[in-house]
């Protein structure tokens, strides 16, 4: 049997940013970039207000949700995990969504400690290799058993990047991991709630903790992933979790090979095919709602199940509805963050519309893409008999592989800073991070020529 756990400490203690590809730091960045404003973003939800009265953090290095507030590091990156996520507009990639955990435990930890921004890529690196690690060795899918990937390998990731950024030896950034493995949770029953943000954030706040606690001497066992009662086989939907293989870390970049996924749309990321799909039909041809007398999406059952909010009325449950997606795309003609607040999916046509989605799943997947059909596709039934069908979507806009601008980029990115009433201006805080390599964790969350 492999020693999976110790491989990982070592590829972790050997990582230095002079090793680091340069298209990896471009990804890691543009993590970096999409998680903050995001974070900001969803920085007045309730779920990010409510944790932040129960916590009540004490004084401390650490800037909450890039505001005036500061705390502890691990109360900080549990909170601003919870608001990277609250809104459902952060990055995906690995089944997951990786740095709205990585980037709230890295950031919250790199000001604690005054780390540099080059560190803090590396650690963010180091996280996101620890997580495809984990990923790439089944191929079962955790939301069919009911995990939610985020919180489960989300926390291993965490530790893996708090353990960098702490530069700890091979044997502690093992046990580093190690401990992140015991935390590590979430359930699907729990989307579209603010349980689901808080398990980014939990996350979060567990890879703080496990590192510190390595450094400071706690044990765990370093097979704790790969042993027949360790972690990968515990969250396997089949029990066919391969245990054994070499490790691929530190020989292969899986950042550059499986990039990450910038979302031009709030909402779960199983719609967003579909929505591509939709807008580009009714920008073709446009579609009287009253005229409407059928919607039919063609998904796969996989996504199917994720999209389990059928007849949503709030804006949080319906980040998780075809329906509504479907039914904001033909009503506004976009799916954006106007669009899901509780007033507009609340709305009679809005409701009216959802409830003439008929969702047709599929069985056939993408060799390349887990759990989604080859592609997604929508056609609408008029009144009159007429049926509009738009071009089937294989790749949803801001894939990897249909990458946003850097134009659309920024333009997501100051939309958020908007929404969340930013101190910073978004031009300054863009280019301050675009510059992250050259700069501290603390340059970062200044407000200083804002």
């Amino acid at each position: 049997m492999t020693e999976l756990t110790r491989h990982l400490g070592q590829f972790i203690a050997d990582l230095s940013p002079n090793r680091l590809p340069e298209e990896a730091v471009r990804v890691a960045k543009m993590g970096f970039i999409d998680c903050i404003g995001t974070m900001i973003a969803g920085r007045k939800e309730d779920s990010v207000r409510i944790m932040t009265e129960v916590l009540a953090p004490a004084a401390g290095a650490s800037t909450l949700t890039f505001g005036d507030r500061k705390g502890p590091a691990p109360e900080v990156a549990w909170i601003n995990g919870t608001a990277a996520h609250a809104l459902d507009y952060d990055d995906v990639g690995l089944r997951g969504h990786p740095s709205t955990v990585l980037v709230p435990a890295i950031l919250a930890e790199a000001e604690h400690l005054d780390a540099s921004g080059a560190d803090m890529l590396t650690a963010y690196i180091a996280g996101y290799e620890t997580w495809a690690e984990l990923f790439r060795r089944d191929t079962g899918l955790l939301h069919v058993k009911g995990w939610h990937p985020t919180g489960l390998y989300g926390a291993i990731g965490a530790a893996a990047a708090c353990a960098k950024l702490r530069k700890l030896d091979a044997e502690k950034s093992a046990i580093a991991i190690a401990l992140g493995a015991s935390q590590a949770g979430g359930l699907m029953s729990n989307f579209g709630t603010m349980t689901k943000p808080f398990h980014a954030g939990k996350a979060a706040h567990a890879g703080i903790m496990a590192a510190r606690l390595a450094e400071a001497g706690f044990t765990a066992n370093t097979d704790a992933l790969e042993h027949p009662q360790g972690f990968l086989h515990a969250i396997s939907p089949s029990g066919t979790e391969d245990r054994t293989s070499a490790a691929k870390a530190g020989t292969e970049w899986a950042i550059l090979s499986q990039g990450l996924g910038i979302k031009k749309y709030p909402t779960c990321y199983c719609t967003h095919r579909a929505i591509d799909c939709m807008l580009d039909l009714v920008n073709e041809t446009p579609v009287d709602p009253a005229q409407v007398r059928k919607i039919t999406v063609n998904i796969s059952d996989y996504f199917a199940t994720v999209l389990r909010n059928h007849t949503p009325d709030t804006g949080l449950a319906a980040k998780f509805s075809m329906e509504f997606a479907m039914a904001s795309g033909i009503v506004a003609k976009r799916v954006g963050l106007r669009e899901l607040t509780d007033e507009f999916v609340q709305r009679p046509d809005i409701q009216a519309l959802m409830s003439k989605v008929e969702i047709v799943t599929t069985t056939e997947y993408d060799p390349q893409m887990s759990g989604a059909a080859l592609a997604d596709s929508v056609t609408v039934q008029l009144s009159d008999g007429r049926i509009i069908a738009g071009a089937p979507v294989k790749r949803a806009t801001g894939h990897a592989t249909r990458p946003l601008t850097e134009q659309q980029l920024y333009d997501k990115f100051a939309d958020c800073l908007d929404v969340g009433s930013s101190e910073i201006s978004p031009e300054t805080l863009f280019k301050r991070l675009s510059d992250l390599q050259s700069l501290t964790a603390r340059d970062i969350t200044s407000h200083a020529h804002s």
